[in-house]
């Protein structure tokens, strides 16, 4: 939009805005009235003395301005006709300046199609030439047409830069709605993963631990105490987890205190549950020569747990191992144990997640998720030698800050 369209769009809020809540027919019926006086007016002023004939038909040109909004067309092939007629028979008592005319002209370059306007200007200009006895008359009379003529079409292109402008506002907040709503949708799927990492990892180890807890709490009662303080630390860990979590969704101004988003350092701790729980992890963390991405090293914490998860709920195994290094430019990790590998339910669960070395269901289709959405990729199959599983990613380094 032109800086001119711009300010013609503004002029035409602007009278909009003042003629808001306005009855068009009153305003008509107002200016039908003021043209009537104006006509009587000449036919009053002018030198002869006319039959009352001619003060009803300089009158009559001006009534069908009321409904001139409902058929441009009509009222000022009416309008011309009566004025004619008035011309012919009694040039003389014809007003100066016509409101009649001004306001079918305006009316119908406003509101009228576009071959009725076209063809209104293209009678009346060569018609006002023939039809006017003197050139200032003349001159004067084209000037009128022509000056109507522009000032609808000035308000028709006002009303169509309105409508264009209202389209585009209303598919601007269409577009902002469907932003708001996907922008929602990924929340919503960012915060399920997240529960899902953090509610199955806690609550698969307090489930074995609590079910290994009354056997051996006899017959070792030191190693039935770390059992239960592992019941417990798993507990907290995930609450406060999820108050991390769940502060995203508190009312704005609450002002939730968050915690850092999970690092790897701290998969210590989570080596260390497990082992408690009977698989012994041996952890392998990078060198820390750099700082790495937030969301990278959240995305690798949470991989690692939940391939921990599942070897504590689904391998049998007794050992496990991670691996996370830097290379190339990228987060390698890799999660190995030697349980049994793909069992027949591994198997079926596999089929049912639809890709090919993808067991466990939601599980391991959220590692690939959470690969995915840092730019990298993940794999899960069985080890090389048939003994165990293994899961390994690849996370870009420049993927995300």
């Amino acid at each position: 939009m032109t800086r001119g369209q711009q300010w013609l769009a503004e002029r035409g809020r602007w009278l909009r805005e003042r003629l808001a809540g306005i009855n068009p027919y009153v305003v008509d019926g107002l200016i039908a009235v003021v043209s009537v006086a104006v006509s009587l007016w000449a036919v009053h002023n002018d030198e002869t003395h006319w039959p009352l004939w001619t003060y009803l038909l300089a009158a009559g040109c001006s009534l069908p301005l009321p409904w001139r909004r409902r058929a441009p067309a009509a009222v000022f092939l009416a309008a011309v006709l009566l004025s004619g007629a008035l011309g012919v028979f009694a040039h003389s008592a014809q007003p100066q300046l016509p409101v009649y005319g001004v306001v079918a002209i305006y009316t119908l370059a406003d509101l009228g199609k576009n071959w009725q306007r076209w063809l209104m200007l293209a009678v009346l200009v060569p018609a006002n030439v023939l039809g006017t006895r003197s050139l200032d008359g003349m001159i004067f009379s084209e000037l009128t047409v022509v000056g109507s003529f522009a000032l609808g079409t000035a308000v028709r292109e006002l009303r169509r830069l309105a409508r264009v402008e209202a389209d585009r506002a209303r598919e601007t907040g269409l577009r902002a709605a469907s932003d708001a709503a996907r922008a929602v949708a990924q929340e919503r799927g960012r915060i399920a993963r997240e529960m899902h990492d953090i509610l199955a990892h806690a609550v698969a180890l307090m489930v074995i631990q609590a079910e290994a807890g009354p056997l051996v709490v006899r017959a070792d009662p030191e190693k039935a105490i770390k059992t239960f303080d592992t019941i417990a630390d798993s507990g907290r860990d995930a609450m406060v987890q999820l108050r991390r979590v769940l502060g995203v969704l508190k009312e704005d101004g609450a002002g939730p205190q968050l915690a850092p988003q999970p690092r790897l350092p701290e998969l210590a701790a989570v080596a260390e549950r497990m082992t408690v729980a009977g698989v012994a992890v041996r952890l392998v963390l990078p060198e820390r020569a750099s700082v790495l991405p937030a969301a990278v090293e959240t995305a690798a914490y949470r991989i690692v747990q939940e391939a921990l998860t599942n070897i504590v709920k689904h391998s049998g195994a007794n050992a496990a191992e991670v691996r996370i290094a830097e290379v190339d430019q990228a987060l390698e990790l890799a999660v190995s144990d030697n349980g049994h590998g793909l069992d027949d339910r591994a198997q079926e669960l596999r089929r049912s997640a639809g890709g090919a070395g993808w067991s466990g269901g939601r599980g391991l289709l959220g590692i690939r998720e959470r690969a995915a959405a840092c730019g990298g990729r993940a794999a899960a199959g069985p080890a090389p030698d048939g003994r165990g599983f293994v899961v390994t990613a690849r996370l870009p380094l420049g993927a995300a800050s």
